[in-house]
C-alpha cells in the first residue's frame, strides 16, 4: 500500500501507530479501533518492522554489524544464524562497508541503507517504510526498490510505504490510500485508478503525482554575478577516518545563482556545504569571502566570529533539530531578523509570509521539536529565509515535502537568487534540482567530478 497526503496530513503518525510506537493512553484524543494480524499494535510489534524520516533517530550502536545484529539479538535468534543474517541484510541495500564501521561516520544515506538492513534483517511481516529512499542517491534508491522487489515476491509480507518518488515505487504497491489534512481518506483503490480519477485534485493539495512535472524552471532575471564564496582547493578528514571526505575542492558560489551539489552517498556533499558555510575549519586550503559579498571580513569563513557569520551566511543543516533554538514557531523564523536589525513591524511581515509560504501558520505557536518531520524541514528553510541572507546553503531542503510545499520553495529561492544572493542546495532530487539550479557540480569521493 502507498500512502500518500500533503505534509502534515498524519502519514509518519499512522506508521508510528502501527508500528506499535503510540500509546492512546497518553494523549486522551484517540478514536476508532487501530489492529495489526487482529492484535493491538503493541501486542504485534515482533511482527512488524519500520524505517522512519530521520535514520539516525534509529542507531543504536556504534558499529554497523552490531546495529543489524541489535534487533536480532533481542529476537533471541540463534548465535550461529545472526551473522549470516546481518551480512545478507547489508548486501541488499548495497551498504558499502564492512561490519566494522562506525555508524557516527555515516552520511544520512548511508544511516538510512543500516537502519533498512536492520528492518530487513528481523524478517517482518508488516514493514513501514516512511521515505525510505529520500536521502538515497538515485542508483541506492534503485538498489533498495530492487531488494523490495525480492522481498514482496512470494507475497508474505505486507508492506505500507510513504514515498515522494511515486513514478518509481508503483511497481510495489498494489493500492494506494490518500490522507487528507485534518484527517480523513480522500481516495483508496489501485493506484492507476486513484491518480486517473483524483490526479488534478491530488496536486492541487499539495500530493506528489506521477506524470506531471514539479514546477516550470524559474527564469533568471540576470546572469550571474560577482563570487560570494571561493572554496580554494579545500579538504576535511574527519577525526580517525584515513579518507579525506573532501579533498582538494575548488568551487565557488556567485551572486544571482543557484548552485546545485550533487553526488552518491557518502561522497562529501553535507561535508563541502558545511565547509562553505564556515562552520567546519578545513585541514587544507580555505574558504574565503568573495567580491561580492560587501562588508564581510577578510578572513577564511571558519574564522569570523558567529554574528559576523549569521549575517552573511544562512545554513540549513540535514537534520533542522540541530539548529532550533526557540520554544515556539514563529518564535523560531523571528529569531534571524530581529537579530539583523530589521524594525519590529518589518519582522512581523517577514514572519507572516514565510509561515504562510511554506505552510505553517497554524504551528505558529506549536513548540518545534513537536513538527512531523516534513514540518521541521520547512522551519529549518523559514529560519534561514529570514533574514534574507546573501549567501543560503541547504541539505536536502525538500526531504518530506508535498509536491506544493517543492513547488513553493522553487519560487521562494529564486526570488532570493533573482535579489543577489548566492543559493546552494545539496540534493539527490533531480527534478527539483532541473527545475531550480543554474549550475551543478558532482562528488565522487570527496572530489569534483
Amino acid at each position: 500500500m502507498l500512502l500518500l497526503g500533503p505534509s502534515g496530513a498524519g502519514k509518519s503518525t499512522l506508521l508510528a501507530a502501527l508500528a506499535g510506537l503510540l500509546d492512546p493512553r497518553n494523549a486522551g484524543q484517540a478514536e476508532g479501533e487501530l489492529r495489526v494480524d487482529g492484535l493491538d499494535p503493541r501486542a504485534a510489534r515482533e511482527r512488524t518492522g519500520a524505517v522512519f524520516q530521520d535514520p539516525a533517530s534509529q542507531l543504536v550502536m556504534t558499529r554497523a554489524g552490531d546495529e543489524v545484529a541489535f534487533g536480532l539479538e533481542n529476537r533471541c535468534v540463534p548465535p550461529a544464524e545472526i551473522w549470516p543474517r546481518v551480512d545478507r541484510a547489508l548486501a541488499q541495500v548495497g551498504f558499502g562497508y564492512g561490519r566494522d564501521r562506525p555508524t557516527d561516520a555515516l552520511s544520512g544515506g548511508e544511516q538510512q541503507r543500516l537502519v533498512l538492513a536492520g528492518t530487513f534483517a528481523l524478517g517482518p511481516r508488516l514493514l513501514l517504510l516512511d521515505e525510505p529512499t529520500a536521502n538515497l542517491d538515485p542508483g541506492g534508491a534503485a538498489l533498495v526498490r530492487r531488494s523490495l522487489e525480492e522481498i514482496l515476491a512470494d507475497r508474505s509480507l505486507s508492506l505500507v510505504v510513504v514515498e515522494h518518488r511515486i513514478a518509481e515505487v508503483l511497481p510495489l504497491v498494489d493500492r494506494a490510500v490518500v490522507l487528507e489534512s485534518g484527517g480523513g481518506v480522500i481516495a483508496d483503490g489501485p493506484p492507476d485508478d486513484v491518480f486517473a480519477r483524483h490526479g488534478e485534485q491530488l496536486a492541487a493539495a499539495g500530493v506528489w503525482v506521477p506524470d506531471r512535472p514539479l514546477a516550470a524552471r524559474p527564469r533568471r532575471a540576470h546572469s550571474a554575478g560577482p563570487p560570494m564564496v571561493l572554496a580554494e582547493q579545500v579538504a576535511y578528514r574527519y577525526p580517525g577516518e584515513l579518507d579525506a571526505a573532501v579533498d582538494g575542492v575548488d568551487v565557488q558560489l556567485n551572486a544571482g545563482e543557484v548552485l546545485a551539489i550533487i553526488g552518491a552517498n557518502g561522497s562529501g556533499k553535507s561535508t563541502l556545504a558545511l565547509l562553505l558555510g564556515g562552520l567546519l575549519p578545513p585541514v587544507r586550503g580555505a574558504v574565503v569571502a568573495g567580491a561580492g559579498l560587501t562588508g564581510a571580513p577578510r578572513l577564511p569563513l571558519d574564522r569570523w566570529r558567529a554574528p559576523q557569520l549569521a549575517s552573511h551566511v544562512g545554513s540549513v543543516f540535514q537534520d533542522p533539530e540541530h539548529q532550533f533554538l526557540a520554544e515556539r514557531v514563529g518564535d523560531e523564523v523571528r529569531m534571524g531578523p530581529m537579530r539583523a536589525g530589521l524594525p519590529a513591524d518589518a519582522v512581523q511581515r517577514r514572519v507572516d509570509e514565510l509561515l504562510a509560504r511554506l505552510h505553517l501558520t497554524h504551528l505558529a505557536d506549536v513548540n518545534p521539536f513537536t513538527l512531523s518531520g516534513g514540518e521541521k524541514r520547512r522551519l529549518s528553510v523559514a529560519t534561514a529565509l529570514a533574514a534574507e541572507p546573501p549567501v543560503l546553503l541547504l541539505d536536502e531542503p525538500t526531504f518530506g515535502q508535498d509536491r506544493r510545499t517543492a513547488v513553493e520553495l522553487i519560487q521562494l529561492l529564486a526570488e532570493l537568487r533573482d535579489a543577489g544572493s548566492a543559493v546552494a542546495i545539496v540534493t539527490h532530487d533531480e527534478p527539483f534540482a532541473a527545475a531550480l539550479a543554474d549550475r551543478s557540480v558532482r562528488l565522487e569521493r570527496g572530489r569534483l567530478a
